[in-house]
């Protein structure tokens, strides 16, 4: 039994468990455009377990977020090269939207990040994603670029980041 890293009413944030993978999986599927291999997903939760969280209800996953550790140039400083936590993906299952979720993996995955000493998170957003935006900006992030035709139908992306040192 994993312990709960906080709750939101009667949803249980906590670490994903190797057990919770095919869950994930089939959120990802569910709620987002982009899909991953099931390697991939196993490859983060052994890479950065403290940042790849989940959201239970009555012992179903209906949300997760996951995040891994890089190196490279800072999105805050002109010159430098940084660690960075990136939130890879972050989704919840439409019919537990709304309640907070979204923000309270956003937040234990930032947790899971600094726990690493990273200097910054980044991550991308579709520009139509109005609702997420507002969320991360609300979290402090800040939109540093746009990212023309980002995903595979075309869209573009904002590059949000926070910086955490």
């Amino acid at each position: 039994m994993q312990t709960a890293l906080r709750k939101v009413g009667d949803y249980i944030i906590r670490r994903c468990d190797e057990s919770d993978l095919e869950s994930v999986i089939n959120i990802n599927m569910a709620a987002l455009p982009e899909h991953y291999s099931d390697y991939f997903f196993e490859s983060i939760l052994r890479e950065l377990p403290e940042a790849f969280i989940v959201a239970e209800l009555d012992g179903k996953i209906v949300g997760y977020i996951m995040c891994k550790i890089e190196f490279g140039f800072s999105n805050f400083r002109k010159l430098g090269f940084v660690k960075k936590g990136h939130v890879v993906s972050v989704a919840v299952l439409e019919e537990h939207r709304g309640k907070g979720l979204g923000k309270a993996l956003m937040l234990e995955g930032i947790n899971g990040v600094m726990q690493r000493k990273s200097d910054e998170i980044y991550l991308e957003v579709r520009i139509s994603n109005t609702g997420a935006i507002k969320m991360y900006e609300k979290l402090n992030f800040e939109i540093k670029s746009r990212l023309r035709s980002y995903y595979r139908d075309g869209e573009d992306a904002y590059l949000m980041a926070l910086e955490l040192s």
